[in-house]
Protein backbone atom coordinates (compact mmCIF):
# COMPACT_ATOMS: atom_id res chain seq x y z
CA UNK A 1 0.00 0.00 0.00
CA UNK A 2 2.89 2.36 0.72
CA UNK A 3 4.16 1.72 -2.81
CA UNK A 4 0.77 2.65 -4.26
CA UNK A 5 0.70 5.78 -2.14
CA UNK A 6 4.16 6.80 -3.39
CA UNK A 7 3.09 6.17 -6.99
CA UNK A 8 0.05 8.42 -6.54
CA UNK A 9 2.22 11.17 -5.11
CA UNK A 10 4.60 10.89 -8.08
CA UNK A 11 1.69 11.07 -10.55
CA UNK A 12 0.24 14.15 -8.90
CA UNK A 13 3.66 15.79 -8.85
CA UNK A 14 5.18 14.82 -12.22
CA UNK A 15 2.62 13.54 -14.76
CA UNK A 16 1.42 15.76 -17.62
CA UNK A 17 -2.27 16.46 -17.16
CA UNK A 18 -4.72 15.55 -19.94
CA UNK A 19 -8.21 16.94 -20.42
CA UNK A 20 -11.09 15.38 -22.42
CA UNK A 21 -9.98 16.95 -25.73
CA UNK A 22 -6.23 16.32 -25.41
CA UNK A 23 -4.82 13.68 -27.75
CA UNK A 24 -2.49 10.69 -27.50
CA UNK A 25 -1.37 7.85 -29.78
CA UNK A 26 -2.16 4.26 -28.86
CA UNK A 27 -3.37 0.94 -30.27
CA UNK A 28 -3.34 -2.56 -28.80
CA UNK A 29 -3.95 -5.73 -30.82
CA UNK A 30 -2.85 -9.31 -31.20
CA UNK A 31 0.51 -9.33 -32.99
CA UNK A 32 2.27 -6.64 -30.99
CA UNK A 33 5.41 -7.96 -29.31
CA UNK A 34 4.09 -6.81 -25.91
CA UNK A 35 0.62 -8.37 -26.31
CA UNK A 36 -0.67 -9.50 -22.89
CA UNK A 37 2.38 -8.29 -20.94
CA UNK A 38 0.36 -5.54 -19.24
CA UNK A 39 -2.00 -8.23 -17.91
CA UNK A 40 0.53 -9.68 -15.46
CA UNK A 41 2.15 -8.63 -12.19
CA UNK A 42 -0.21 -5.69 -11.80
CA UNK A 43 -2.53 -4.46 -9.04
CA UNK A 44 -6.12 -4.19 -10.30
CA UNK A 45 -8.45 -2.81 -7.64
CA UNK A 46 -12.03 -3.66 -8.55
CA UNK A 47 -14.96 -1.25 -8.61
CA UNK A 48 -18.46 -2.35 -7.56
CA UNK A 49 -19.54 -2.52 -11.21
CA UNK A 50 -16.44 -4.58 -12.07
CA UNK A 51 -17.51 -7.29 -9.61
CA UNK A 52 -21.10 -7.34 -10.88
CA UNK A 53 -20.14 -7.52 -14.56
CA UNK A 54 -17.41 -10.11 -14.04
CA UNK A 55 -19.39 -12.44 -11.76
CA UNK A 56 -22.36 -12.34 -14.15
CA UNK A 57 -20.08 -13.04 -17.11
CA UNK A 58 -18.65 -16.07 -15.28
CA UNK A 59 -22.07 -17.24 -14.11
CA UNK A 60 -21.13 -17.33 -10.43
CA UNK A 61 -22.48 -15.63 -7.34
CA UNK A 62 -20.74 -12.57 -5.95
CA UNK A 63 -19.83 -14.65 -2.87
CA UNK A 64 -18.05 -17.20 -5.06
CA UNK A 65 -16.38 -14.54 -7.20
CA UNK A 66 -14.98 -12.76 -4.13
CA UNK A 67 -13.70 -16.04 -2.65
CA UNK A 68 -12.10 -17.37 -5.83
CA UNK A 69 -10.85 -14.32 -7.67
CA UNK A 70 -10.07 -11.55 -5.18
CA UNK A 71 -7.87 -10.61 -2.28
CA UNK A 72 -8.85 -8.06 0.35
CA UNK A 73 -5.58 -6.33 1.32
CA UNK A 74 -5.37 -5.02 4.85
CA UNK A 75 -3.74 -1.71 5.67
CA UNK A 76 -4.37 0.16 8.89
CA UNK A 77 -4.48 3.42 6.91
CA UNK A 78 -7.36 2.17 4.73
CA UNK A 79 -10.77 3.57 5.59
CA UNK A 80 -12.72 0.83 3.79
CA UNK A 81 -12.01 -2.59 2.18
CA UNK A 82 -11.43 -2.78 -1.58
CA UNK A 83 -11.05 -6.11 -3.40
CA UNK A 84 -7.95 -6.69 -5.50
CA UNK A 85 -8.05 -9.07 -8.48
CA UNK A 86 -6.07 -12.20 -7.57
CA UNK A 87 -3.33 -13.01 -10.05
CA UNK A 88 -2.42 -16.63 -10.87
CA UNK A 89 -0.08 -18.44 -8.51
CA UNK A 90 2.72 -18.61 -11.08
CA UNK A 91 5.99 -16.79 -11.65
CA UNK A 92 4.33 -14.46 -14.19
CA UNK A 93 1.42 -13.62 -11.83
CA UNK A 94 -0.99 -13.36 -14.76
CA UNK A 95 -4.58 -12.22 -14.71
CA UNK A 96 -6.67 -15.42 -14.43
CA UNK A 97 -8.85 -14.33 -17.34
CA UNK A 98 -6.09 -13.87 -19.92
CA UNK A 99 -5.30 -16.43 -22.57
CA UNK A 100 -1.67 -16.41 -23.69
CA UNK A 101 -2.62 -16.49 -27.36
CA UNK A 102 -6.04 -14.80 -27.50
CA UNK A 103 -5.84 -12.15 -24.81
CA UNK A 104 -8.68 -11.29 -22.44
CA UNK A 105 -11.37 -13.97 -22.30
CA UNK A 106 -13.90 -11.64 -20.61
CA UNK A 107 -13.07 -8.60 -22.73
CA UNK A 108 -16.62 -7.20 -22.94
CA UNK A 109 -16.81 -7.26 -19.13
CA UNK A 110 -13.20 -6.42 -18.26
CA UNK A 111 -12.55 -4.16 -15.25
CA UNK A 112 -12.57 -0.37 -15.35
CA UNK A 113 -8.78 -0.17 -14.97
CA UNK A 114 -8.28 -2.40 -18.02
CA UNK A 115 -10.72 -0.33 -20.09
CA UNK A 116 -8.97 2.87 -19.19
CA UNK A 117 -5.42 1.71 -20.00
CA UNK A 118 -3.23 3.47 -21.09
CA UNK A 119 -5.09 6.32 -19.40
CA UNK A 120 -5.20 6.82 -15.67
CA UNK A 121 -7.45 9.14 -13.70
CA UNK A 122 -6.05 11.10 -10.76
CA UNK A 123 -8.06 13.00 -8.16
CA UNK A 124 -5.84 15.37 -6.17
CA UNK A 125 -8.62 16.11 -3.68
CA UNK A 126 -8.60 19.05 -1.33
CA UNK A 127 -10.67 22.20 -1.69
CA UNK A 128 -11.85 23.21 -5.13
CA UNK A 129 -9.03 25.26 -6.62
CA UNK A 130 -6.85 25.38 -9.69
CA UNK A 131 -4.69 22.27 -9.77
CA UNK A 132 -7.03 20.25 -7.55
CA UNK A 133 -9.42 19.12 -10.30
CA UNK A 134 -9.33 15.45 -11.43
CA UNK A 135 -7.18 14.88 -14.51
CA UNK A 136 -6.13 12.10 -16.88
CA UNK A 137 -2.55 10.96 -17.40
CA UNK A 138 -0.74 8.43 -19.58
CA UNK A 139 0.72 5.30 -17.99
CA UNK A 140 3.98 4.62 -19.79
CA UNK A 141 5.84 2.89 -16.97
CA UNK A 142 6.55 -0.31 -18.92
CA UNK A 143 7.67 -1.06 -22.49
CA UNK A 144 4.57 -0.93 -24.69
CA UNK A 145 4.47 -0.97 -28.49
CA UNK A 146 0.99 0.49 -28.37
CA UNK A 147 2.37 4.01 -28.02
CA UNK A 148 4.30 3.73 -31.28
CA UNK A 149 1.17 3.02 -33.33
CA UNK A 150 -0.39 5.63 -35.62
CA UNK A 151 -3.90 5.60 -34.14
CA UNK A 152 -4.63 8.92 -32.46
CA UNK A 153 -7.38 9.48 -29.90
CA UNK A 154 -8.75 12.26 -27.79
CA UNK A 155 -9.35 11.28 -24.17
CA UNK A 156 -13.07 11.71 -24.78
CA UNK A 157 -13.01 9.37 -27.81
CA UNK A 158 -11.07 6.72 -25.92
CA UNK A 159 -13.49 6.71 -22.98
CA UNK A 160 -16.46 6.37 -25.33
CA UNK A 161 -14.81 3.68 -27.46
CA UNK A 162 -13.82 1.55 -24.45
CA UNK A 163 -17.26 1.65 -22.83
CA UNK A 164 -16.10 3.51 -19.74
CA UNK A 165 -19.11 5.82 -19.42
CA UNK A 166 -21.46 3.38 -17.55
CA UNK A 167 -18.64 2.77 -15.06
CA UNK A 168 -18.21 6.49 -14.54
CA UNK A 169 -21.93 6.99 -13.88
CA UNK A 170 -21.95 4.41 -11.09
CA UNK A 171 -18.51 5.57 -10.03
CA UNK A 172 -19.86 9.02 -9.22
CA UNK A 173 -22.52 7.47 -6.99
CA UNK A 174 -19.85 5.33 -5.33
CA UNK A 175 -17.71 8.40 -4.68
CA UNK A 176 -20.58 9.98 -2.76
CA UNK A 177 -20.07 7.15 -0.28
CA UNK A 178 -16.30 6.80 -0.11
CA UNK A 179 -15.65 10.56 -0.12
CA UNK A 180 -18.28 11.29 2.50
CA UNK A 181 -16.72 13.14 5.48
CA UNK A 182 -17.76 10.35 7.87
CA UNK A 183 -16.06 7.74 5.71
CA UNK A 184 -12.90 9.78 5.24
CA UNK A 185 -12.63 10.27 8.98
CA UNK A 186 -12.61 6.51 9.43
CA UNK A 187 -15.50 6.78 11.86
CA UNK A 188 -17.31 3.59 10.81
CA UNK A 189 -17.56 0.66 13.20
CA UNK A 190 -16.99 -2.96 12.01
CA UNK A 191 -20.71 -3.60 11.50
CA UNK A 192 -21.02 -0.59 9.18
CA UNK A 193 -17.87 -1.55 7.30
CA UNK A 194 -19.44 -4.98 6.74
CA UNK A 195 -22.60 -3.32 5.43
CA UNK A 196 -20.51 -1.15 3.10
CA UNK A 197 -18.70 -4.18 1.67
CA UNK A 198 -21.92 -6.15 1.20
CA UNK A 199 -23.66 -3.41 -0.77
CA UNK A 200 -20.64 -2.48 -2.89
CA UNK A 201 -19.10 -5.88 -3.60
CA UNK A 202 -21.45 -8.69 -2.58
CA UNK A 203 -24.62 -7.69 -4.38
CA UNK A 204 -26.19 -11.15 -4.08
CA UNK A 205 -25.86 -11.01 -0.28
CA UNK A 206 -27.42 -7.53 -0.30
CA UNK A 207 -30.38 -8.84 -2.32
CA UNK A 208 -30.90 -11.55 0.30
CA UNK A 209 -30.68 -8.90 3.00
CA UNK A 210 -33.42 -6.83 1.33
CA UNK A 211 -35.82 -9.65 0.45
CA UNK A 212 -35.19 -12.27 3.14
CA UNK A 213 -34.84 -10.14 6.28
CA UNK A 214 -37.26 -7.69 7.91
CA UNK A 215 -35.99 -4.89 5.66
CA UNK A 216 -39.24 -4.50 3.69
CA UNK A 217 -41.28 -4.55 6.91
CA UNK A 218 -39.41 -1.47 8.04
CA UNK A 219 -38.92 0.66 4.91
CA UNK A 220 -41.28 2.01 2.26
CA UNK A 221 -40.14 0.75 -1.15
CA UNK A 222 -42.39 1.20 -4.20
CA UNK A 223 -43.54 -1.78 -6.24
CA UNK A 224 -41.75 -0.57 -9.37
CA UNK A 225 -38.51 -0.20 -7.44
CA UNK A 226 -38.96 -3.65 -5.89
CA UNK A 227 -39.39 -5.21 -9.32
CA UNK A 228 -36.23 -3.53 -10.63
CA UNK A 229 -34.00 -4.38 -7.70
CA UNK A 230 -35.22 -7.97 -7.57
CA UNK A 231 -34.13 -8.60 -11.16
CA UNK A 232 -31.37 -6.10 -11.95
CA UNK A 233 -28.01 -6.00 -10.14
CA UNK A 234 -27.25 -2.47 -11.31
CA UNK A 235 -30.57 -1.09 -10.08
CA UNK A 236 -30.01 -2.91 -6.80
CA UNK A 237 -26.59 -1.30 -6.50
CA UNK A 238 -28.04 2.18 -7.06
CA UNK A 239 -30.65 1.41 -4.40
CA UNK A 240 -27.89 0.11 -2.13
CA UNK A 241 -25.88 3.31 -2.39
CA UNK A 242 -28.93 5.24 -1.17
CA UNK A 243 -29.34 2.72 1.66
CA UNK A 244 -25.69 3.25 2.65
CA UNK A 245 -26.23 7.00 2.92
CA UNK A 246 -29.08 6.25 5.34
CA UNK A 247 -27.49 3.44 7.34
CA UNK A 248 -23.92 4.76 7.50
CA UNK A 249 -24.38 8.51 7.63
CA UNK A 250 -27.96 9.09 8.81
CA UNK A 251 -29.05 10.87 5.63
CA UNK A 252 -32.78 10.90 4.84
CA UNK A 253 -32.55 8.78 1.70
CA UNK A 254 -34.94 6.03 2.89
CA UNK A 255 -38.50 6.28 4.23
CA UNK A 256 -39.23 4.33 7.41
CA UNK A 257 -42.85 3.05 7.54
CA UNK A 258 -45.08 5.21 9.79
CA UNK A 259 -46.16 2.22 11.90
CA UNK A 260 -42.52 1.38 12.57
CA UNK A 261 -41.84 4.94 13.70
CA UNK A 262 -44.92 4.91 15.90
CA UNK A 263 -43.94 1.61 17.48
CA UNK A 264 -40.46 2.92 18.15
CA UNK A 265 -41.88 6.11 19.68
CA UNK A 266 -44.05 4.09 22.04
CA UNK A 267 -41.13 1.85 22.98
CA UNK A 268 -39.04 4.88 23.84
CA UNK A 269 -41.94 6.33 25.81
CA UNK A 270 -42.24 3.16 27.88
CA UNK A 271 -38.53 3.20 28.55
CA UNK A 272 -38.70 6.80 29.74
CA UNK A 273 -41.67 6.06 32.07
CA UNK A 274 -39.90 3.08 33.59
CA UNK A 275 -36.80 5.18 34.09
CA UNK A 276 -38.74 7.86 36.01
CA UNK A 277 -40.47 5.37 38.31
Amino acid sequence: MNEIRRLKEAILRDSPRYGPDDTFRFACYKGLSCFNTCCADVNIFLTPLDVVRMKNRLGVSSDEFIDRYTLIPFDRNQKYPTPLLKMTDTEEKRCPFVSETEGCTIYADRPWACRMYPLGLASPGGEAAEGNEPFYFLMEERPCDGFSQDRRWTVREWIRDQGVEPYNELGERFKEIILHPRMREGALDPRKIEMFFMVCYNIDAFRRFVFESRFLEMFEVGEEVLKKIREDDIELMRFGFEWLKFSLFGEKTMRVKPEVLERKRKELGVERSEGVS
